[in-house]
């Protein structure tokens, strides 16, 4: 059992029915790990490319590189491992791809930890630029990044960058994106404010008056009449939209 063997973590790889060799006081070389089969890997990395290009940007260039797993691993024979995306796994970035056994002595599931790189043409900064910067046209340029090397993706339209001011410095060559800009204030409290509220299949809005400051993407309060407030969140100029 895992649980019983000390120093039993292992790096980026989960295990379902899936044992590790017991170690005695006096430690003994391990067994050989038996490796992955490298058509399953392939599908699985093919598997993982193709949701990635599901949401990647139109033509861009997935690739994707598997980790190892740990040296310890050891599997029962298996004659058919399926490949299965990981409920609430990234497609891109470091993220990880799943492989079970369906025929064997002893059913077996792991996790395997894959980078994929999503390749596309972004806006990147033309020169070093300091923290407090207003963005101009001129300041940046069109070049192929790695849309997965970071959360938030980067900004490839040129309007939603100018006169945006950079709340720190950046690299020549780096791509933009939205932690690397100050936050915008769409209305000051008191301001008129529009509220909307979606929902599958349905849209209302009312309009209220702003309980505080719309700082972009913040929750705020707005009140609508004359006892009731909502909280929603400041997504445009004297625009608040109510959900989770």
């Amino acid at each position: 059992m895992l649980g019983s063997w000390p120093g039993a973590a292992l790096t980026g790889v989960a295990l379902t029915g899936v044992t590790l060799p017991a170690m005695s006081a006096t430690a003994q070389p391990l067994p050989a790990a038996t490796a992955l089969p490298a058509t399953a890997v392939s599908e699985a990395l093919a598997l993982l490319a193709e949701a990635a290009r599901a949401v990647a940007p139109a033509g861009a260039r997935v690739q994707t590189q598997a980790g190892t797993p740990d040296a310890r691993l050891r599997l029962a024979p298996c004659s058919a491992v399926q490949a299965f995306l990981v409920p609430g796994a990234h497609p891109w970035g470091r993220t990880r791809v799943g492989l079970r056994c369906t025929e064997g002595a002893a059913r077996w599931t792991v996790h395997l930890p894959v980078t994929v790189q999503v390749w596309a043409p972004a806006l990147v900064s033309a020169g070093p630029l300091p923290a407090g910067a207003s963005l101009q046209p001129e300041q940046l340029q069109m070049a192929e990044v790695d849309w997965a090397a970071a959360v938030q993706p980067p900004f490839d339209n040129l309007a939603h960058l100018s006169g945006r001011v950079l709340a720190r410095a950046v690299l020549p060559g780096q791509a933009l994106r939205a932690p690397d800009l100050r936050a915008r204030q769409w209305f000051a409290a008191g301001d008129p404010v529009r509220v909307v509220a979606r929902g599958p299949g349905f849209a209302v809005s009312a309009d209220g008056q702003a309980a505080n400051a719309g700082i972009e993407g913040q929750r705020v309060r707005v009140r609508i009449g004359e006892n009731r407030l909502v909280e929603g969140r400041a997504v445009g100029p004297r625009l608040v939209e109510v959900g989770p």
